[in-house]
């Protein structure tokens, strides 16, 4: 179990409770429609990271025979589950905003409103900004996830301020709705790209900052005797990353050779990368004669074709199911 990480959603879950009291506190004072809709966006924070909580204690756990790649997908659910709700409060800031509009209400006491609501937001940007950090240091999507959420609350927040300000300056309380609305519209695009997260990671689809990560660590430590690397392939499961790939070797080498060679390039793949723990799974081929043209063992005694040109490795030529080819 990761205890710093669940020591930060804690943390996460406990100081959003005490936030959301403070803006319901501040919406019974007022009757102020853009405030209900930061106050309802915070309630959204709470129910989040309680399933956040949830999300990173189940990840933590070891494989097992029905999770042989373990419990990390629980991840992408939670931020799912998190952007679905946003969405769902945004809609309901909306419908709230046309009644307001049909029906005009009054609002009160909007001095102190101001303060409640400069408070929380400064209180949720530092939370937000610090599980945002928190989260890329421990490659948490949970944690990432609720950071910018949070985030998004304070400028909400801000947007709450500059609204109710300008009831006070000006005495227009239809600016009142009207701020609730473009509050919704940051809240429901901060939904969906939350959404668009957790669909593309249950799908599996690919994180180009990783790959980009994993071809800089390939590239940096490049052995001769590793011919050519394609189709690779990676998902994540929390901080865990199963990568497949194809390497072709010289087809002269011995099972043991092969061994060794594989086991060189996992550690080094452990060892670079940075974002958390590799599992890798390698076929390997035996190297062909359309292989010699970038070939780099320099003293192969069973080249056939002459060397024209080493092929750098990039994600164009490393994801593909397709062998390295000299193009003219």
């Amino acid at each position: 179990m990761n205890r710093r990480e669940l020591s930060f959603i804690k943390l996460s879950f406990f100081l959003s409770t005490i936030i959301c009291a403070v803006k319901f506190l501040a919406y019974f004072l007022t009757h102020s429609l853009v405030i209900l809709a930061d106050a309802l966006e915070t309630i959204i924070n709470v129910v989040a990271a309680a399933f956040a909580w949830y999300s990173i204690y189940l990840s933590a756990k070891p494989k097992d025979t029905e999770h042989p790649y373990g419990h990390g997908k629980v991840e992408f659910f939670s931020i799912g589950f998190e952007g679905a709700m946003i969405l769902i409060a945004g809609i309901v800031i909306i419908y709230e905003a046309v009644k307001v509009f049909i029906h005009p209400a009054e609002v009160h006491q909007l001095n102190a409103g101001v303060w409640l609501a400069a408070g929380t937001g400064i209180a949720n940007f530092l939370l937000g900004y610090f599980l945002k950090l928190k989260g890329k240091k421990h490659n948490s999507l949970t944690l990432k996830g609720n950071g910018e959420h949070i985030m998004s609350d304070a400028y909400t927040s801000l947007g709450v301020i500059l609204s109710v300000g300008l009831i006070i300056l000006t005495g227009y309380n239809w600016i009142d709705p009207l701020a609730s609305v473009i509050a919704a519209g940051i809240i429901i695009y901060t939904g969906f790209k939350l959404m668009r997260k957790s669909v593309g990671g249950l799908m599996d689809e690919t994180d180009m900052e990783v790959v980009d990560e994993l071809v800089a660590v390939l590239k940096s430590s490049r052995h001769a005797n590793w011919i050519d690397i394609h189709n690779l392939r990676v998902q994540q499961y929390g901080n865990f990353y199963h990568v497949d790939c194809h390497v072709t070797l010289p087809y002269y080498f011995s099972l043991e050779q092969v061994h060794d060679e594989i086991t060189q390039l996992d550690q080094l793949l452990n060892k670079g990368f940075e974002k958390g723990t590799i599992e890798f799974f390698i076929h390997t081929d035996p190297c062909i004669p359309e292989s010699c043209t970038h070939c780099l063992i320099s003293n192969c005694a069973q080249r056939r074709k002459p060397f024209v040109q080493k092929i750098e490795w990039t994600k164009e030529n490393l994801l593909p199911n397709k062998k390295h080819a000299f193009a003219d």
